[in-house]
């Protein structure tokens, strides 16, 4: 197979190259405490590159230790291309490859081929042979940058990869690397030249965060320090994390974070809630339990317990399920319907949370 040769074009963007390491391998993370550490660098980096939006960036932190998608929506200059591409600089892979980058950065716009997402066949006449040219899904972490401003035809293109990490191009399936993540951004509904995403497409993301202006406090030492921030941008006193470091940490987080059955019992109840709620048109489905499960895991590894808790539940809930359900005309908002629909459910498991206390 041919070798990508990281050139630019329309549909690519511009590739951010992967930080090779040139000192031993860090050792291997084996319990809590490394996975913690992990957390904690990646906060560090990312708080000192994008400010005033700590609550968002343990939210992606989360969602990368729990191998979840992550759609960021808020109107444009708001920081979520800034807080992607941080996350990109975050990570350093330890096991370079030429077909995968660090940072791959998609630009979704109305002329966007499914092609220009997965890669194509290419023949060249040199050889007389087809080769695969990958594309920019080929990547660590991938950057869908305003994808609700394409088709529905190519917003489809990614959903076999993040359902399944892998891609299919003329008959061929091809894995994606398992670090594999979309940060996608989108800009809301009523902007003009918008596309509403495929509920097939919005199931497959663990987060939406919606991203609200940031605190005058914040915005007044963003414009008081624009110049020293970009020059401080690619600290190299915060150490990164690594590709190895992070798969390490999902699979300890998933090993050694308890989840309580009464936690299953809760989450169960929570998604009938919505199923049967009169304003609501379509709960969630089974799939965002399960992807809710590793985000409370990771969620009580960033507050450093060995076990979910309630609260756990009722911090991400809006997050995890907003965006799966179908409010009916006139019924309000999701998130105060999501936040009736868990009131009944927490309240059932803090009452067997003190009988077993």
């Amino acid at each position: 197979m041919a070798q990508h040769d990281g050139s630019s074009n329309l549909a690519d963007g511009e590739p951010i190259q992967s930080k090779h390491i040139t000192h031993q391998p860090a050792p291997r993370i084996g319990d809590l405490n490394g996975a913690y550490s992990v957390y904690s660098r990646m906060r560090d980096r990312l708080c000192s590159a994008v400010r005033g939006r700590d609550e968002v960036i343990e939210l992606v932190i989360v969602a990368v230790l729990a191998d979840g998608h992550v759609l960021l929506e808020d109107f444009p200059g708001s920081g979520k291309t800034t807080l992607a591409k941080a996350l990109g600089d975050t990570i350093v892979d330890d096991q370079p490859n030429d077909d995968i980058v660090s940072l791959r950065r998609i630009q979704f716009t109305p002329d966007l081929l499914p092609s220009d997402v997965t890669g194509t066949t290419i023949f060249d006449p040199n050889t007389n042979r087809f080769f695969f040219r990958p594309g920019p899904i080929f990547a660590h972490i991938v950057l869908a940058d305003e994808i609700n401003r394409t088709t529905p035809k190519v917003q489809s293109a990614l959903l076999e990869a993040m359902a399944e990490k892998q891609t299919t191009v003329d008959n061929r399936t091809r894995r994606l690397d398992d670090l594999f993540l979309v940060i996608a951004t989108q800009n809301p509904l009523d902007v003009a030249g918008t596309f509403p995403l495929p509920n097939a497409q919005l199931d497959r993301f663990l987060f939406k965060i919606r991203m609200t202006h940031i605190a005058p406090e914040a915005e007044l030492e963003i414009l008081r320090n624009y110049q020293q921030l970009r020059a401080s941008a690619d600290r190299d006193d915060l150490p990164r994390v690594t590709r190895t470091e992070i798969l390490d940490a999902r699979r300890v987080i998933e090993n050694q974070i308890h989840i309580h059955p009464a936690i299953h019992q809760a989450l169960v109840e929570i998604a009938h809630a919505t199923r049967t709620h009169e304003r609501i048109l379509q709960g969630v489905s089974t799939r965002s339990l399960v992807l809710a499960l590793s985000a409370l895991q990771a969620r009580a590894l960033t507050h450093q317990r060995h076990f979910v808790t309630a609260e756990d539940i009722e911090a991400m809930a809006n997050e995890i399920f907003s965006h799966r359900i179908e409010v009916a005309p006139g019924a309000g908002d999701a998130t105060s319907l999501i936040k009736e629909c868990c009131t009944g459910a927490l309240e059932r498991l803090a009452a067997s949370t003190m009988g077993r206390a």
